[in-house]
């Protein structure tokens, strides 16, 4: 029997889906109480798109053996993918009550209530990630989603920057933050941080707008003209290119006039 698990195995990691699937079956006729075999049993249909199969076998899974983390991640995982947000909800806590130590369940139980806009769960649970793990930037980005979405600006930006200190040079943080500064009227804070964005991706486009829109709203036109045209020489659509063309335009012909 144990040659035939490592051929299944062995199928599983050379992602010969069906030829695992037979195999797993197969074996499973026979070991009908092996737990981990529904769990392999139910990625290989999960990769095949058959998710009623792969959520059949993570279930009888966790029927059998409801102390193994990543068949709960797995299950969870499929139904974030459906939009099933009670279900995972619910799966997700019986996980946090028979695996109370493994904080990864509250972080996925987070998820699910920012999907469900249960907003102030979601806080609630983040807030327990860190008092455990205080090093968790991921428990403070989503944080920051949260803030930022509530109009809580200071506190978004808190969270930002508390992710930088684990993650820094990450163009994508710089420019949420950016955003927060600007929604929080700090525009010089904003400009920096789309300015740090740029100079960690220069291809990143959105930065480029984002700061030169700024730079035009405060009366810097040179500096405007200057990060539209680098923002008009990235991979952007040639509508868009059309558009800020013109906007160039109209500030070239307004500093003429002043």
């Amino acid at each position: 029997m144990q040659s035939k698990i490592d051929k299944a195995l062995e199928c599983f990691k050379k992602q010969d889906w069906n030829g695992a699937i037979d195999l797993f079956s197969s074996i499973l006729e026979i070991e009908t109480d092996n737990a981990e075999l529904h769990n392999n049993l139910g990625l290989c249909y999960a990769n095949i798109g058959d998710d009623e199969k792969a959520e059949k076998n993570y279930l009888k899974c966790i029927e059998l053996n409801p102390k193994i983390p990543q068949c709960y991640i797995n299950l969870v995982d499929l139904y974030y993918k459906q939009k099933r947000i009670s279900e995972g909800i619910n799966i997700l806590s019986y996980a946090i009550d028979m695996l109370p130590d493994d904080i990864i369940f509250r972080h996925y139980l987070a998820r699910f209530y920012m999907e469900d806009t249960k907003q102030d769960l979601a806080i609630d649970e983040l807030v327990y990630i860190l008092e455990k793990q205080p090093d968790n930037y991921d428990a403070y980005y989503d944080l920051a989603k949260i803030y930022f979405e509530f109009g809580n600006y200071d506190s978004a930006i808190e969270n930002l920057e508390n992710v930088l200190e684990y993650k820094q040079d990450n163009e994508l943080i710089y420019y949420y933050l950016g955003e927060a500064y600007q929604a929080n009227d700090e525009i010089d804070k904003a400009i920096s941080n789309f300015l740090k964005a740029i100079a960690t991706n220069n291809k990143f486009p959105h930065a480029y707008k984002k700061v030169a829109i700024l730079f035009m709203a405060r009366g810097d036109y040179d500096d405007a003209i200057e990060y539209f045209e680098d923002y008009i020489n990235l991979d952007i659509p040639q509508e868009e290119k059309d558009n800020v063309n013109k906007l160039m335009q109209k500030i070239k012909n307004k500093c003429q006039f002043e």
